[in-house]
């Protein structure tokens, strides 16, 4: 009974917060099983976003058609003009947010969303709802949005209206009670979600959301108490003190109580009094000031588009910033989707740039703290750009000393995101481990025998009358060939041992035959041909890439996996490098090329002006030894795992690239039946899932033996082993 008169006596804010406080605590107790209870949180984020853009529909198109056509023409362009300067504003604010993230070092292993098509940049889908309610049912917030905007300019001037106007009124009303009763069930999402995320959470994990407060905090800091009061100062008869002074209340009071709804007439009372202060009360502005205030209530604030720089912040967190290229894109659809709330505009914008949708946990663990300042932002808001209309509306407003404030501003952020980019790289502990996860990979399975090589031994002359297959079986050992340079399919790992894709498929065979393996690490690839054919090598690995003229010497297997064809640079180039197209245009571009001559005459024609250098060793061209060659053209599955071990370089595929080569192992030529056997074998591993787990494990890097159990109570003090 007293916890629940304690629950009843707390605020909706503080039982947020205990509960937020609580899930931590919980997670980090019992540590990854509280990772179950996520389901709660998804629910609670369904939840969520189940009112959104109803309320947007109904609220615009209200608030819009309230408005009378002289009045709408009175007010209507000026405000316009204000709302997307001002958003405009902010939405440069967000551009600079990446020059505070610390320059670490990052590198991951290859994934699939390197190679997925983005998604593509349609104007007609995006913004023009041929439908309606698949727009509604696709939550395509911008179509939703123009739809609305749209309705609610053409009901102003339809007579009898007042009745659909009340509909619309009761409609918005019924769903805020709607959220109200979702509100009531916030601590127990909240648990949920912050629980999940603390039992499941790596340390380093934890602290790059660090980053993202403290660069959010510093943004709201600029924006609070340069962009929105300044802009107001310099371009209208009002002073700083007196902005500040008289929205102070109403801002106080937002971050208070979670919700600028309740402020909403203190604001249109405090513009009414401000502006009668300096001799501008009129009917003119007054009827600015009770139309703006509610409808600019639907509108994206300085705090709700603040919270879109989470998408920047997440590129920057899976080691993917965005490029140039995208900026655009993320302006006008942050601006565009932000007209409904973050449970859908985040989510919505983690897809269209292809980001990891699962961020959006981290978002919303994060929006604990946000959440507050925003509100107080979008206050804040509310009343800069009512003052900045009416002023406008009274030919008070001086276009050319905003457009200056908002520079300033720009100079001013820029300046102080280097600074605290500096200090969170010198505070927040950060060391990169992309070699020690690397090669610290195990074989999935154990090891099989391995037979310590001596020197390469050819089979006699009658050996050879027999087939490749039944010398392997007779000796009881598969002899095994691997190159330098053969990330990730063969390499040795911290323990001096070989492992890697090829090598997990060929153990794999070995056990199926229950044969040994006999290892040779070969130099020179020159003599493979010949020792293959003599007896001395049975079976060639190494991500070894399938050419006709090859195959006129060797034999291939099938193809059990493929390079996708990408470029290995340094990270500083990769938004020159981002799209096909444009490197096709370069005149000046030096490519470098493996010593393949079939690929080699691929890519000549692919790339018409480069000129195209032979590589043959990854280390020196890593090393910086090929300072003449701007990229490397390569396999991006293997380039992904050498960026691992030499962070400074990335391996990408820039968009519209589409190349790729089989892969096979080499065998002996002429041995049909040897072939026959291993293809047949490598279906019967295709077949029953093996090839996709090794594929998963190497090539993913999805390594669950790889990742430690994460520290609990429960388990690493008192014992429990939950």
């Amino acid at each position: 009974m007293a916890i629940f008169k304690f629950y009843n006596k707390v605020s909706p804010f503080q039982r947020v917060i205990i509960a937020l406080l609580l899930g931590i605590a919980t997670g980090i107790f019992i540590g990854e099983p509280a990772g179950n209870i996520e389901v709660l949180g998804n629910a609670y984020i369904h939840l969520l976003q189940m009112t959104v853009l109803p309320y947007v529909l109904v609220s615009i198109i209200g608030g819009l058609g309230r408005l009378d056509s002289t009045m709408a023409a009175r007010i209507g362009l000026r405000a316009i003009k204000v709302i997307l300067i001002m958003w405009l504003a902010v939405m440069s604010t967000l551009l600079f947010l990446p020059l505070a993230y610390p320059n670490w070092e990052t590198a991951g292993f290859f994934s699939s969303s390197m190679v997925a098509e983005s998604t593509a940049f349609d104007f007609l889908k995006l913004y023009i709802p041929s439908n309606i309610f698949a727009s509604l049912a696709d939550a395509i917030v911008p179509a939703v949005v123009l739809f609305s905007l749209l309705m609610g300019i053409a009901l102003i001037n339809v007579k009898n209206k007042d009745t659909f106007l009340m509909l619309t009124t009761n409609i918005g009303d019924s769903l805020m009670k709607v959220a109200s009763y979702v509100a009531k069930v916030a601590p127990l999402g909240i648990f949920a979600i912050s629980a999940a995320a603390a039992g499941t959470l790596e340390v380093a994990e934890l602290g790059r959301l660090q980053v993202f407060l403290w660069v959010y905090l510093v943004a709201a800091v600029l924006l609070a108490f340069i962009l929105l009061p300044l802009v107001l100062h310099w371009a209208t008869p009002f002073s700083y003190r007196e902005v500040l002074s008289i929205s102070g209340e109403a801002v106080v009071t937002a971050v208070a109580t979670g919700t600028v709804l309740v402020v909403l007439p203190m604001i249109i009372e405090r513009s009414k009094a401000l502006l009668a202060k300096h001799n501008m009360d009129c009917e003119e502005t007054n009827s600015t000031v009770d139309v703006l205030v509610p409808t600019a209530y639907s509108f994206p604030s300085t705090g709700t588009l603040l919270g879109l720089g989470f998408i920047l912040f997440s590129a920057w967190y899976v080691g993917s910033p965005l490029g140039l290229d995208d900026y655009f894109s993320f302006t006008i659809l942050g601006v565009l989707t932000a007209f409904g709330r973050m449970a859908v505009s985040i989510p919505f914008l983690l897809d269209f740039f292809d980001l990891p949708r699962d961020q959006f946990q981290l978002y919303l663990l994060g929006s604990v703290v946000t959440m507050r300042f925003a509100t107080g932002l979008a206050a804040l808001h509310g009343f800069v750009v009512t003052l900045l209309v009416a002023c406008a509306v009274m030919k008070q407003l001086k276009w050319h000393r905003m457009f200056q404030a908002i520079a300033l501003h720009l100079v001013i952020t820029a300046g102080v995101m280097i600074a605290a980019g500096m200090a969170l790289t010198h505070f927040i502990p950060y060391q990169y481990e992309g070699v020690k996860t690397f090669e610290s990979l195990q074989p999935m399975n154990g090891q099989t025998k391995i037979v310590k090589n001596g020197e390469l031994t050819p089979l006699t002359q009658s050996q050879l009358q027999n087939t490749r297959l039944d010398i392997i079986r007779e000796r009881g050992t598969i002899r095994v060939a691997y190159f330098p340079a053969s990330l990730p399919y063969a390499f040795k790992n911290e323990n001096n041992h070989v492992v890697g894709f090829d090598m997990e498929m060929v153990n794999e065979l070995a056990k199926d035959l229950n044969l040994a393996i006999e290892l040779y690490y070969l130099e020179n690839r020159k003599d493979l041909d010949q020792l293959l054919a003599n007896g001395s090598i049975d079976i060639s690995i190494g991500g070894q890439t399938i050419t006709p003229l090859r195959a006129l010497d060797v034999a291939f297997t099938d193809s059990y996996t493929h390079h996708t064809a990408g470029l290995v640079l340094l990270d500083s180039h990769r938004d020159e490098f981002a799209s096909f197209d444009d490197i096709r245009a370069m005149t000046k571009l030096n490519l470098g090329v493996a010593n393949n001559e079939y690929y080699i005459n691929v890519l000549a024609q692919a790339f018409p002006n480069a000129t195209l250098t032979k590589v043959t060793n990854m280390r020196l061209f890593l090393r910086g030894k090929y300072p003449e060659v701007d990229a490397l053209v390569y396999s991006t599955e293997a380039g992904s795992a050498w960026s691992m071990l030499y962070p400074e370089y990335s391996a990408v595929v820039p968009k519209g690239m589409q190349l790729k080569a089989p892969v096979g192992f080499i065998v002996p030529k002429g041995d049909i039946e040897y072939v026959q056997f291993l293809n047949t074998w490598l279906k019967l591993k295709k077949e029953n899932g093996f090839q996709q787990r090794v594929y998963d494990y190497w090539i993913l890097g999805l390594n669950p033996k790889a990742k430690q159990p994460r520290w609990s109570v429960v388990n690493d003090v008192l014992g429990w082993n939950l």
